[in-house]
């Protein structure tokens, strides 16, 4: 099995919903995103020939991905009351709200799938929210 991984980061706030401690505050973090891919044989198509993949495609969709939660707010749906949203996009501030908790480990089956969708045969998406912590989604 050949496997090949790539990162980005990406620099944002968020909050967790109804957590009893500091992460129920507005914070923000320097989140670190690592994708995987594998391939059981090498590719031996033209100028793929001997890769998994091209990285400077598979870094390129990993940028565009990540950078679109770069400096913004991630909210979960239904989590801030609509007024406090609609003053703070008034007011000029970028809000990303997402359906899931915006947690590190939610964070890592969300990219994981992103980039199965691109056609990527993906081993494992590593998500830090810290330069010591992270979460780990794989098949």
């Amino acid at each position: 099995m050949y496997l090949i991984k790539t990162e980005h980061s990406f620099d944002s706030a968020h909050f967790l919903a109804n957590y009893n401690g500091k992460c129920g505050n507005i914070h923000g973090h320097r989140w670190k995103v690592e994708i995987e891919i594998q391939a059981e044989e090498l590719q031996n198509k033209e100028h793929l020939e001997g890769m998994v993949a091209d990285f400077k495609d598979f870094k390129k969709d990993i940028r565009e991905m990540v950078e679109f939660y770069d400096h913004a707010l991630i909210i979960q749906e239904n989590t801030m009351r609509k007024e406090t949203m609609e003053h703070l996009i008034q007011d000029g501030f970028r809000i990303i709200t997402v359906k899931f908790r915006p947690t590190a480990e939610n964070f890592a089956a969300f990219f994981f799938h992103c980039m199965q969708q691109k056609g990527y045969n993906v081993k494992r998406a590593t998500v830090y929210e810290t330069p010591t912590n992270c979460a780990i989604y794989e098949k």
